[in-house]
This record gives C-alpha cells, sequence and structure tokens, in this order.
C-alpha cells in the first residue's frame, strides 16, 4: 500500500493510561487446547500488538476485535 500522506496530515496515537507518544512490537500469547486444535498437544498463538514503552499498557483500539472488551467473543 502506497499512500501519499504528509505527517502534518496526521495525529500522533498516545497511550490512553499514560499519554506516551512512544510504543514498541509486543508479542501476547494464547493458549489453543489440544482438543480444539486437533493436536497432540495444546498450540500457543502468537498475536502482534503494540505497549507503551512508558508504562506497558497496550491500547484497546491497537488489539485484533476478538480481544477487545467491547466486542462480543466467539464460544466454541
Amino acid at each position: 500500500m502506497n499512500l501519499n500522506i504528509t505527517l502534518d496530515k496526521t495525529t500522533p496515537l498516545t497511550c490512553d493510561t499514560c499519554e506516551n507518544e512512544t510504543f514498541q512490537e509486543v508479542v501476547l500469547l494464547r493458549k489453543a487446547s489440544r482438543f480444539v486444535t486437533g493436536t497432540a498437544q495444546d498450540a500457543l498463538i502468537p498475536i502482534p500488538a503494540f505497549a507503551c514503552v512508558k508504562c506497558g499498557h497496550v491500547n484497546e483500539d491497537l488489539l485484533p476485535p476478538q480481544l477487545r472488551n467491547n466486542e462480543p467473543t466467539e464460544t466454541i
């Protein structure tokens, strides 16, 4: 995707907790039961996210929709 946008047309994203503007990439891990996956062992599912460098908070809008508190979760 090649967008022709200059930085003066954007707004900074800040931490919902401390209003810091810097983030680092982190990985959230979810565990899936072997009974759900149909494999011999439980599986670990890595989910990329961004956490605040200052306080470690992950803004909800940076999470996948299935992990957000305001979204209904699927039941299997």
